[in-house]
């Protein structure tokens, strides 16, 4: 009963004195539920996120069954063709030209960093909106006219490439236990070996990118 009585005591007043009903009335709940974003996650298996400030403009998959925080940028894209345009030089440049910053660290705004970034012709979000193919088929490739697949699935299988080093870095399977979630669907639970605690504490994608090693910068460049 103590975390409920603590929200009582801290949260409610808190929230009655704020302008918004929906607050006021449901003062125990986080927020309200982001309708249109849940929209566009339905039927994916998995979606794509990136800190909106941070030091390295990186993204990383969640799977579906994750809400995502409100400090995370969601894009509703299940295929590695989008992961690897958006982690490409170009997309980087961009989001650091037209997004903001905090201090010293940029700051990704979808309305002038997604939404104007110029795709290549027949890969923008309009046209690999139409589904993906399966999860078990390896690197996932948009549904994309013919003239322009080729580029797509070789996109897609740096892309591809480049998660799995990164996830094999951030977790080395010699490291770490998984163990199966009680609800089905949810991600497994990594739990360091004994003797491997502080090791994976310092497995971040913040300490990979602070120093980048030739792997990580050669499948940056594929």
């Amino acid at each position: 009963e103590a975390p409920f009585g603590y929200v009582v005591e801290h949260v409610k007043p808190e929230r009655s004195r704020n302008p918004r009903e929906a607050y006021r009335r449901y003062w125990w709940r986080h927020g309200e539920p982001r309708i249109a974003m849940r929209a566009a996650l339905e039927g994916l298996p998995r979606y794509l996120v990136t800190s909106e400030v941070a030091k390295h403009r990186t993204f990383v998959w969640l799977k579906s069954a994750i809400l995502p925080d409100k400090r995370l940028i969601v894009i509703a894209r299940a295929d590695d063709t989008t992961f690897g345009i958006l982690h490409s030089r170009f997309h980087e440049l961009w989001s650091l030209r037209l997004g903001a910053t905090l201090e010293d660290r940029p700051c990704y705004r979808p309305s002038t960093c997604f939404e104007t970034f110029p795709f290549p012709d027949g890969l923008t979000p309009a046209d690999t909106k139409h589904g993906t193919e399966t999860l078990d088929s390896g690197p996932i490739v948009p549904v994309v006219a013919p003239e322009v697949a080729d580029h797509a699935r070789a996109i897609a299988e740096a892309a591809h490439r480049l998660n799995t080093l990164r996830e094999n870095w951030l977790n080395p399977p010699e490291w770490i236990e998984r163990i199966p979630e009680v609800v089905p669907g949810y991600p497994d639970r990594i739990i360091a070996k004994p003797g491997h605690e502080g090791d994976l504490k310092k497995r971040t994608l913040t300490n990979l990118y602070n120093h980048p090693p030739a792997w990580l910068t050669n499948a940056h460049r594929a």
